[in-house]
């Protein structure tokens, strides 16, 4: 496995992000050598964990607001960047990513090398695809589940049509420029030095292996390797009953029709009341972060029964 390793130099001045990065090395699966993962904390360190979890095509940056919400709240609040993205080493061949290994390399991060326990996922995107199977997998790691813009697909049901035509502009775009895309999923306009952010991972093309491979990785067919896992973890989720919180946006085309089957399908979620982040695309955390994370906070602390006086 050849890796990547972008230039530190490429995260100078990053708006709004004043997280130091933190370094943990994962296991390569291929092999006997490691990867390097990158992520952020914020918050107290005895605080309640937040896991978030960012998916395609973006890193941590993404999660800066919400961030800063939930530290307040006295939550201890850990972003990765997941392999190939962000300050994570980058494997250089598409072929080096599968949904099973991104699965597998998060886990060795949140629970090998950073030893987490009650957990709250928060999964976006591909945070969503991975994070689930890490909760279903894991469930005594975790306490809570919010899932916002994302899902856990079988390839049972037909894809979204916007999500088919942008699996197939990445499979022929001579070059995926991701600013454009992490705008295209935003109902803001996003500031020239944001955009730079986003695109601050990959110095070239060599580089975006990862953002590349994932949108074939999607489960989007019945027989896709994946698709049986995750119907197995569907079986669990519909046993769920630890709290659950759906804060969706609504204006997503590609995960908006997801919500309401959470809501239904697992027990956690009756009972709650579910926030709709209005006005936000598909990068919720982007164009209301500041909500998005109120949302998770009030959610916490509604879990947590009230000391007697």
């Amino acid at each position: 496995m050849r890796i990547l390793r972008t230039p530190d130099d490429r995260f100078h001045d990053l708006p709004d992000f004043p997280y130091e990065p933190r370094y943990a090395d994962v296991p390569a699966q291929d092999g006997d050598g490691t990867l390097r993962m990158a992520y952020v904390e914020a918050g107290p360190s005895d605080g309640p964990v937040v896991l978030c979890l960012h998916g395609e095509p973006s890193w941590s940056f993404l999660y800066r607001r919400v961030m800063r919400v939930l530290a307040d709240a006295g939550l201890r609040v850990v972003v990765p960047d997941l392999v190939g993205f962000g300050r994570s080493d980058k494997p250089a061949e598409m072929t080096d990513h599968t949904y099973a290994r991104h699965i597998e390399w998060t886990r060795s991060l949140v629970f090998d090398a950073l030893g987490l326990r009650d957990v709250t996922l928060v999964g976006q995107d591909w945070g969503g695809l991975i994070g689930l199977r890490l909760v279903t997998a894991h469930q005594d790691r975790f306490s809570r589940v919010v899932v916002a813009n994302t899902g856990l697909p079988t390839g049972d049901f037909p894809m979204p049509e916007t999500w088919l035509k942008f699996r197939q502009s990445v499979r022929t775009a001579a070059e995926f420029d991701i600013a454009r895309n992490i705008a295209a999923g935003c109902r803001t306009q996003l500031a020239d030095d944001v955009r730079a952010a986003y695109d601050a991972p990959f110095p070239d093309e060599s580089f975006k292996a990862g953002p590349r491979a994932m949108p074939a990785l999607v489960p989007a067919e019945p027989d896709d390797p994946e698709a049986q896992p995750n119907r197995d973890a569907w079986d669990v989720l519909r046993a769920w009953d630890k709290p659950f919180l759906v804060a969706f946006s609504d204006k997503d085309p590609i995960t908006g029709a997801m919500a309401p089957l959470f809501r239904q399908l697992v027990p956690g979620a009756q009972g709650v009341v579910h926030p709709t982040i209005d006005g936000a695309g598909h990068f919720l955390q982007e164009d209301d972060g500041e909500r998005l994370g109120h949302a998770i906070a009030a959610f916490m602390r509604s879990c947590v029964p009230e000391e007697s006086p």
